[in-house]
């Protein structure tokens, strides 16, 4: 059967919530479509964070991010919907998208897009793993 782009994003258990550590995924194929002149628009993302209960799984990440080839964003919306969907599936203590969007008209984007998960989230889970 072969594989399709999804929007269904993935997860399974973080194997070490006791620990601060950063997880880091560079995706060079990123593709959208201009929502204005409907051109793709190529990227490469980077996704950093630091899981809490849960990690992403990385081929429904893959199949996640080609679902929006066929799709118009402007690069603002595009990373910062990656950035909600990506926090949405996993909660993570922190988490920064970025989209490195290719030279476009002699401009060169970026857009960095970061969550903080709350302190007193952050100090309950820990609490509450060192209790058990």
């Amino acid at each position: 059967m072969p594989t399709t782009p999804s929007k269904r994003l993935e997860t399974f258990p973080n194997p070490n919530p006791e620990r601060d550590y950063e997880i880091d995924f560079e995706c060079p194929e990123f593709t959208c479509l201009c929502p204005r002149t409907g051109q793709p628009d190529f990227a490469v993302l980077r996704i950093r964070y630091v899981p809490d209960r849960l990690c992403v799984e990385l081929k429904s990440l893959k199949l996640y991010l080609w679902s929006f080839r066929g799709e118009g964003h402007f690069h603002e919306a595009v990373t910062n919907r990656i950035l909600d969907d990506l926090v949405r599936a996993t909660r993570p203590r922190r988490m920064t998208v970025v989209g490195d969007f290719f030279i476009r008209g002699g401009i060169h984007t970026m857009v960095t897009a970061t969550h903080q998960a709350p302190a007193t989230r952050r100090r309950t889970t820990r609490k509450t793993r060192a209790a058990r």
